[in-house]
């Protein structure tokens, strides 16, 4: 596999796991993307109590899996070229983790990673209302290269069910590592006035 097609995938124990279900489906779908996996404690919990999956099955989904708790894996360290990560959902003590610079786990350690190395690292945060700290983190982190990347809604392609809503913000994800996909119906312009 070449290196320039790994993509770090980390689930944070926020709310809404059924996002990164989703994007591991989808990416099992892509030939060339060698997914690395690192699912958090926390994460374990929300799969458990809003899907009722075990982690063993989403691990399953990825072609490379790490204990998060490893902070010697492969994926902690800058010399193991990747495309970069995507935290689906990031919880905002994940946010919080890798804004400060706190990296006690796999998961923050390995954002640090692509911080540092100025790879793409793409936050799904998953939060409502947001506080002003919350605020201030998002700055902190897009200030220091990664992308804000919040599950909003979009209807211009008329989603029929949840699932449609999950696949517009996988697709938006994909579009930032530039990962063609066909997951929603693109705005082409109406000419609104």
């Amino acid at each position: 596999m070449s290196q320039n097609r790994r993509l770090i995938v980390g689930i944070s124990g926020s709310s809404a796991p059924q996002l990164a279900l989703t994007m591991l489906h989808t990416l099992k779908e892509v030939e060339d993307i060698e997914v690395h996996l690192v699912v958090s404690k926390g994460a374990e919990k929300s799969i458990a109590y809003e899907i009722g999956i075990t982690r063993k099955e989403v691990e399953a989904l990825g072609d490379v899996v790490y204990d998060p708790e490893d902070l010697g894996a492969a994926i902690s360290s800058g010399s193991f070229k990747t495309m970069g990560m995507v935290v689906i959902p990031c919880s905002m003590r994940t946010l919080a983790a890798i804004a400060s610079g706190y990296t006690p786990d796999l998961l923050t350690r390995t954002a640090d990673v692509c911080l540092k190395e100025r790879r793409k690292l793409i936050m799904v945060t998953r939060e409502t209302p947001l506080s002003l700290i919350h605020i201030r983190n998002m700055e902190t982190v897009t200030l220091a290269g990664a992308t804000i990347l919040p599950p909003v809604p979009a209807f211009y392609h008329h989603p029929q069910s949840i699932d449609d809503l999950l696949k517009q913000t996988v697709g938006k994800v994909l579009d930032q590592f530039e990962i063609e996909h066909k997951l929603f119906k693109r705005w082409e312009g109406k000419g609104l006035k």
